[in-house]
């Protein structure tokens, strides 16, 4: 099938999934696939357990961020 075939929204649905691939293909998770370390993993955990918890406010300003 040639593009001129196309209707405008086989059109639009074709650009429209070539662009959400690239993107996905940009800005992908690099880390996907991999394992988490043993050390990691129990940060987590512990972290998970924990009842504190931090906004986005309080992490950026202890970073130096602006929010």
């Amino acid at each position: 099938m040639n593009l001129s075939e196309l209707t405008p929204q086989q059109l639009k649905d074709l650009v429209q999934g070539l662009v959400d691939d690239r993107i996905r293909e940009l800005i992908g998770d690099p880390d996907l696939g991999l394992s988490l370390g043993e050390a990691l993993r129990a940060r987590l955990k512990e972290s998970l357990q924990s009842k504190e918890r931090l906004s986005g406010e309080e992490v950026a300003e202890q970073l130096g961020l602006r929010w």
